[in-house]
């Protein structure tokens, strides 16, 4: 265990040496309150924050930004991917996407999305457009293809706008 625990430190200490501006890819990253313009693949462990350009592997912390990201995002504040996701943010705050492939899942107390196709569970779920299920306390979308479950829901360009407990979008 203890050498297991050294070569993360080991390993942590040189990938923190590399340069902002290299591509770089490792097992692992620990992101320090710092802004990388790197493609990660592996694990990266956000201690407080962390952003970079792509990820591929797991996240873990407190706040996960990235423009990209293929994976589980488990970060305790903040998940939040700019552009594409395929994978799932879980996370007790706040979790953005821009476009999600299908299949994605966004557990949190707030998820918002431009393009959701998955899953978003939390007490208010908002996205631009919808393909899966929504299920929260509030759940709002423009346009949806699937369900709605929670006290107010909110499909604004479906046949009903407003439903309480269930929604459908067809």
């Amino acid at each position: 265990m203890k050498r297991v625990l050294f070569s993360l430190v080991v390993m942590g200490c040189l990938v923190f040496s590399a340069g902002a501006a290299e591509k770089v890819s490792w097992p692992v990253w620990f992101a320090f309150n710092d802004s990388q313009d790197i493609d990660m693949l592996g694990l990266r462990v956000n201690l407080f924050s962390g952003e970079c350009e792509q990820v591929t592997g797991m996240d873990l912390g407190f706040i996960g930004r990235s423009q990209y990201y293929y994976g589980i995002q488990l970060n305790l504040l903040v998940n939040s991917v700019t552009d594409r996701m395929a994978g799932w943010q879980i996370g007790l705050g706040y979790n953005e996407v821009g476009v999600s492939d299908p299949f994605s899942l966004q557990v949190g107390l707030w998820n918002q999305a431009q393009e959701m196709r998955g899953i978003q569970c939390g007490l208010v779920n908002l996205a631009d457009y919808s393909t899966g299920l929504q299920v929260g306390l509030i759940n709002r979308t423009e346009a949806m293809y699937g369900f709605q479950v929670g006290l107010i829901n909110v499909i604004r360009g479906g046949h009903a706008p407003f439903m309480p407990l269930l929604n459908i979008g067809f």
